[in-house]
């Protein structure tokens, strides 16, 4: 029996070891297999225009707790018809480092047109579109939108993600009805079920009770 329990503790410790995620971490979509993934970091579609340091696979992670709230926001929506669509989750402190580097050399604007069309990179930092630490990388925060479940379509929230504009705002007025009206539900089922948002975004949310608050982390996303 003992030679028993020492195999299963050693099979035990070599799974921890091979594990990418570090103790109370998850993969979203092993959790929540509903949820749709559109990691734009890992790829050419962000505001840089090239994939971002330690974003290594088109993969969402969070804390146990933070996942173990999105899923019920996501099985609360279900019944409608509506799900999520998850942006951006845990951010290594290498990504936020990267993005920092971006943010100072201003020749660099390949992705003004799309992403921050109406400011000038200059002001990126002194407006807060950009800063040297992230709540991203305390492995609580997420960024998401609702979509359509029958046709994985996102609802129309006024303005894309990641948009460095003051249309993005949560209480942003320049909008239609539909687009405040989709912007308060995702902002209220978000709330109800533990989260805090962001004003400045509307996308943005983080586990009211994170269980890593003054913790940054820097693994990579795999």
């Amino acid at each position: 029996m003992n030679r028993y329990l020492t195999i299963l503790l050693l099979l035990n410790t070599i799974l921890q070891a091979k594990s990418p995620l570090p103790k109370g971490f998850c993969y979203i979509k092993a959790e929540i297999p509903s949820v749709v993934l559109e990691i734009r970091y890992a790829t050419q579609n962000n505001f840089i225009g090239e994939p971002i340091h330690g974003y290594l696979a088109p993969k969402a992670i969070l804390t146990t707790q933070a996942t173990q709230a999105l899923k019920a926001v996501q099985e609360e929506l279900h019944p409608f018809g509506l799900g999520l669509k998850i942006f951006d989750a845990y951010r290594p402190q290498k990504a936020v480092d990267h993005f920092v580097q971006w943010g100072k050399d201003l020749h660099d604007t390949r992705m003004k047109s799309l992403y921050y069309p109406t400011v000038e990179k200059k002001d990126l930092f002194r407006l807060g579109y950009i800063a040297k630490r992230s709540g991203h990388s305390r492995g609580s925060t997420v960024d998401l939108t609702l979509i359509d479940l029958n046709t994985t379509q996102e609802l129309d929230m006024g303005s894309m993600f990641d948009l460095f504009s003051p249309q993005s705002g949560v209480y942003q007025a320049n909008l239609t009805a539909q687009q405040r009206a989709n912007r308060m539900l995702l902002h209220q089922v978000m709330v109800q079920h533990g989260f805090k948002a962001l004003k400045e975004e509307w996308w943005h949310f983080t586990l009211s009770n994170e269980p890593y608050k003054k913790r940054y982390f820097d693994f990579d996303v795999q």
